[in-house]
């Protein structure tokens, strides 16, 4: 999934930054799983037009509820 000509230099910059946050904070965070399933939520976020680093921080946020009870 190519996204770098899809959105703007400021929209990647926000997408790299909220999914490094929202991973850091887990303990499984950097596992390639949960930063893709992160990451396809971010940009699914930012494909809807929402490219602040609140809403996509917020969006990947969303993606850990899933992901974090079905790794234990």
């Amino acid at each position: 999934m190519l996204i770098e000509g899809a959105f703007d230099s400021r929209a990647l910059a926000n997408m790299n930054i909220a999914l490094d946050r929202v991973c850091e904070k887990i303990a499984n965070g950097e596992k390639h799983m949960v930063r893709k399933r992160v990451a396809k939520q971010i940009i699914k976020c930012a494909r809807s037009g929402r490219t602040t680093l609140g809403d996509l921080t917020a969006a990947g946020r969303r993606a850990l509820i899933e992901v974090v009870p079905s790794m234990k």
